[in-house]
């Protein structure tokens, strides 16, 4: 009976908090960023500036979905953190929240954002006042993220192009080796874990675990773009993505105890 009425108010609490999360972002939109539009003149500053709020507004997001009861969080890799700069962060992708926990926990976070979020009521404002990237535009997306490298931001990509799916395996597209070929930005990977496992591809925000769901993010290590830049741009960026693939899956495989070379 006790475990029934605690999915029951699991699953209401996650309807809450993404309420809070639509109606957070409208008000960002139409309140917050444009006073900061006003006061801060410098278009630079008015960028880091709404971008801090968007971090900020991120952390309180978990905080409320762990305060409410439901999701547990634990980021080992925040501490590895701390100190990167000019990365491109790759990681698997099996949660709604995924990105919501990467921009809380890492340092100077920027990301590639769908087009169509860029047409959201909701989320509309905010992605513009953060300056983050629209993948609508493929050419100037790499000056984009060039830029973005070059000014020391950690850019957030999710390999696969959506969450995993239900199998569990992942299925690499090419653009994150892309972008981190072009930039010539070191990548670091990092691993998301969601046990058991909720908010995936196709799946209902209602559809609340028996138990409540831990949402933990691991660094796993650096990767060096260097040697693939010999080659060909193609042949460079399918090779480095197979190994990224090969990589990530010996991960979901074997976990954190075999090694992934």
């Amino acid at each position: 009976m006790l475990k029934r009425l605690n999915r029951t108010w699991r699953r209401a609490a996650t309807g809450l908090c993404f309420a809070v999360f639509g109606i957070g972002g409208l008000l960002l939109s139409v309140s917050v960023l444009p006073l900061q539009r006003l006061l801060i003149r410098q278009p630079q500053q008015r960028q880091l500036a709404a971008r801090l709020m968007v971090q900020r507004s991120f952390r309180a997001f978990i905080g409320m979905m762990r305060w409410v009861g439901v999701f547990n969080f634990d980021f080992p890799a925040q501490q590895q953190l701390k100190a990167m700069r000019g990365c491109v962060v790759i990681a698997n992708h099996p949660c709604l929240i995924d990105v919501v926990a990467l921009i809380a926990i890492l340092p100077k976070p920027t990301c590639v954002v769908k087009s169509h979020l860029w047409r959201n009521p909701f989320m509309r404002g905010v992605i513009q006042s953060t300056g983050y990237i629209s993948n609508a535009e493929p050419d100037g997306l790499i000056a984009d993220c060039q830029r973005a490298i070059a000014a020391g931001d950690n850019l957030i990509i999710f390999p696969e192009g959506t969450r995993t799916g239900v199998d569990g395996q992942l299925h690499f597209q090419r653009g994150a080796a892309h972008l981190a070929l072009r930039t010539e930005a070191p990548i670091a990977a990092l691993w998301i874990d969601c046990q058991p496992v909720t908010l995936t591809k196709g799946e209902a925000w209602y559809q609340s675990p028996k138990q409540k769901p831990t949402l933990s993010i691991r660094y796993l290590r650096q990767i060096d773009t260097e040697p693939f830049r010999a080659l060909t741009p193609s042949i460079a960026a399918r090779r480095l993505t197979e190994q990224l693939n090969q990589f990530y899956n010996k991960v979901a495989i074997y976990g954190f105890t075999e090694p992934a070379n």
